[in-house]
C-alpha cells in the first residue's frame, strides 16, 4: 500500500472534482465525475448500487482516482488502487461530501441504495 502525500491529500481534501476510471467488461475504460474525500492514505466516494461504477468495481476492483487544481489543472493527484465497496443504508458520506461541495444536504432518492467506495492506494502519483 502506497502512502498519500500532503499535497495529494490537500487536493483530495478540498472541494475539487475528481474522476473515477473503472474497468468495463470488455476490458475499455469508463470514467465518472464524483466528490471525494480522504480517510487516512485511503479515497473515498459515493455511489448507487447497480450504478456503470459499482457494476466495474463488483466485477474488477482495480481503479483509478484522479483529482487537479481548477486554479492550475496541470497540478493534481492519481491515486491507482483497489475498491471495496460497504452499504451506506444512511447514506452518510454522500451527506457528508454534499455539505462539503455544495453547503446542502444532498437528499436521497426512494429506493436508492447507497455504497461507500474505498480506494487503498498502490501506488500515487503527484504532480505540482
Amino acid at each position: 500500500m502506497a502512502e498519500l502525500p500532503e499535497r495529494a491529500h490537500a487536493l483530495f481534501d478540498a472541494p475539487n472534482h475528481a474522476t473515477v476510471a473503472t474497468i468495463e467488461p470488455d476490458g475499455r475504460p469508463q470514467s465518472s465525475v464524483v466528490w471525494v474525500r480522504t480517510d487516512g492514505d485511503d479515497v473515498l466516494f459515493s455511489t448507487i448500487k447497480g450504478r456503470r461504477k459499482h457494476a466495474n468495481l463488483t466485477r474488477d476492483p482495480r481503479v483509478s482516482v484522479l483529482v487537479f487544481d481548477p486554479a492550475d489543472p496541470y497540478t493534481y493527484a492519481e491515486v491507482r488502487g483497489t475498491a471495496v465497496i460497504t452499504d451506506d443504508p444512511a447514506a452518510e458520506l454522500i451527506e457528508e461530501l454534499a455539505l462539503k461541495y455544495t453547503g446542502e444536504s444532498f437528499g436521497t432518492r426512494p429506493g436508492e441504495e447507497r455504497v461507500i467506495v474505498r480506494v487503498s492506494p498502490d501506488r500515487v502519483v503527484v504532480y505540482d
